[in-house]
């Protein structure tokens, strides 16, 4: 079985619950302990996850934690990271120029409140 924690990532198939049919990936948030349920059954809160690693969706889903699998491989999320070369020019600088500076009525928008 897994150690369910915040941030862990499973497959959740038709051994945890008979409603998916169709494999997903789900990254847990919580256990929804306030939640009654049957023994061996609980309440999860997370998101589901696509093929490139980003949330599609937050839901609340009734499983067995005993049928919940680990990602396989080919299914696993793969995130890239940025070259450093692209990250330190990706950062946004705001800009000093005065004709870069957006007007609203008789003051600048920085001057607003």
């Amino acid at each position: 079985m897994i150690e369910l924690r915040a941030g862990v990532l499973v497959q959740v198939t038709r051994k945890a619950s008979p409603q998916f049919v169709r494999p997903i990936l789900f990254r847990l948030i919580r256990i929804r302990t306030e939640w009654i349920t049957y023994d061996g059954w609980a309440w999860l809160d997370g998101y589901q996850i696509d093929a490139r690693g980003d949330a599609v969706a937050r839901r609340s889903i009734y499983v067995q934690p005993a049928g919940l699998l680990p990602p396989e491989p080919e299914l696993t999320p793969t995130r890239r990271p940025v070259p450093a070369s692209r990250a330190a020019t990706s950062r946004r600088v705001p800009s000093t120029r005065p004709h870069a500076r957006a007007i609203l009525g008789d003051k600048a928008v920085d001057e607003l409140p």
